[in-house]
């Protein structure tokens, strides 16, 4: 591939999990020049193809304006656990950071196609109980009226960490305990983080289809293993 058809991927959360392996791969990818990163805070990491900007303030985006010009695809994992930040919080984040962040790469690159880490039970209609299902659904309609030409929702279900770390609550600590039973009994309620970070950027990359789609837990594994089947 030359580098004149390689793509310029913008990649926002590379410092969370699914983020930080979506970055690595990305940077591994032969169709990817250039990999944008807008993190809150500094990258442990250094290559020729990426590009780091920090960015603390999501509720205001607008100075981001000329970073975002000329981005074929977003790779979108910023978010926070429920439970770990308040209520408020997590709608700003979730839903009020989304949409400020689309607004302006919208206006800068109208023809980048759209990956967003969304989550199992994520609630268009704004019935759930759940506050998480209810702001991940919001945004989630934000993002399908925003007017990006090609919008992937990804609705993964236990996402497995894969590498060692802190575990943000109890009951992640116990499905990372009990996760080889688990994936034996239930294979479409859980996901590698790095297969989950492959497939949000492949499709970004490929942006072969139009309008929006949803992915759900099982349509990720599916795909997962269709095209990186020694890891699926």
């Amino acid at each position: 591939m030359t580098p004149t058809s390689q793509k310029r991927l913008l990649l926002v959360g590379a410092t969370g999990m699914v983020g930080g392996y979506a970055l690595r791969y990305s940077l591994e990818n032969a169709t990817v020049g250039c990999v944008t990163a807008i993190v809150r805070r500094k990258l442990d990491i250094s290559h020729p193809k990426l590009q780091e900007v920090q960015h603390r303030d999501f509720a205001d985006c607008s100075s981001l304006g000329q970073v975002l010009l000329g981005q074929d695809a977003v790779v979108f994992c910023l978010g926070a656990y429920t439970g770990a930040v308040s209520d408020a919080e997590l709608r700003t984040i979730t839903v009020d950071y989304t949409i400020e962040f689309a607004r302006v790469l919208r206006s800068s690159s109208p023809n980048a196609t759209f990956s967003f880490l969304s989550g199992s039970g994520a609630d268009p209609t704004g019935q759930s109980r759940i506050a998480f299902a209810r702001y991940k659904g919001e945004a989630e309609n934000a993002l399908v009226a925003a007017g990006f030409p090609s919008v992937y929702l990804f609705r993964p279900a236990y996402i497995y960490p894969v590498e060692p770390r802190q575990e943000p609550s109890f009951s992640y600590r116990l499905l990372r305990a009990i996760y080889p039973a688990f994936q034996l009994l239930f294979p479409n309620q859980v996901i590698r983080a790095d297969d989950l970070a492959r497939a949000m950027a492949d499709v970004a990359l490929q942006g072969t289809e139009r309008g929006s789609r949803v992915f759900e837990n099982r349509d990720i594994r599916a795909m997962v293993n269709r095209i990186h089947p020694s890891t699926g």
